[in-house]
């Protein structure tokens, strides 16, 4: 467990500047570039301000979001978001849940989305 730990750690700091958890404030930039970036696709949704909120807005254990702000132009440039589902593990006597994380909405726009 210790080498599966020490493989898959997350560095301390970021090497993305300005990302940052999402925030009430950040719902209507969001809103904007997330339906913005929909549109490119034939079959998209596009999202209220209200669906923005209740869906996206961090909640733990539930879905989390970040976005990344240009200090500069106090501008939202890219965002990113996951869901986690809990599992139970069956039959170990010190583990009982695995967290798994699943990608959610994305939408990279200065910074490629692996970098985010």
């Amino acid at each position: 467990m210790a080498r599966y730990v020490k493989m898959n750690k997350v560095p301390d700091n970021t090497s993305t500047p300005g990302l940052r958890p999402m925030e009430k404030k950040d719902v209507p930039f969001v809103h904007t570039l997330l339906n913005a970036y929909l549109q490119q696709y034939k079959c998209h949704i596009q999202f209220t301000v209200e669906e923005i909120a209740h869906f996206l807005l961090p909640r733990e254990w539930v879905v989390e979001s970040y976005v990344v702000e240009d200090v500069k132009e106090k501008k939202i440039t890219d965002f990113i978001s996951f869901y986690s589902l809990p599992s139970s593990v069956l039959k170990h006597p010190e583990h009982t849940i695995l967290n798994v994380a699943y990608s959610y909405y994305n939408v990279p726009g200065v910074h490629k989305l692996v970098n985010l």
